[in-house]
């Protein structure tokens, strides 16, 4: 079981957002407590794509520090991703298959161009 922050950077306000996700929902809260982030601001399906906490980069060093794993801005596909393929459901263990590929393929572009 693990936690995860990515690298993504969004600005809300004045502060710079990214994401923290879990494996489990016990696991993504018990992070939320441990770095001072409210429940409050959970989101999860039908207003968001997976559940997760926007949160501000300084709490993500906390989260890091506490061992939450960084991942790159493909990391919440990924997770979902992988969630579809364990489903063992065929139509959705396709469509993460094929997402699982779009990430591989997007990651590999990137790292070319940081070669160039």
């Amino acid at each position: 079981m693990t936690v995860y922050v990515d690298d993504m950077e969004a600005g809300f306000g004045r502060m710079v957002m990214c994401h923290m996700w879990a494996d489990t929902l016990p696991e993504l809260l018990e992070m939320a407590d441990r770095i001072g982030v409210a429940r409050k601001w959970l989101q999860q399906p039908p207003k968001a794509s997976w559940v997760h906490f926007d949160i501000a980069k300084s709490k993500r060093a906390l989260a890091v520090a506490a061992g939450a794993v960084q991942t790159d801005r493909f990391g919440p596909v990924e997770h979902c991703a992988r969630l579809l393929v364990a489903s063992g459901d065929p139509v959705k263990v396709e469509r993460g298959q094929k997402q699982l590929a779009a990430v591989a393929s997007c990651r590999a572009r990137r790292a070319e161009v940081r070669l160039i």
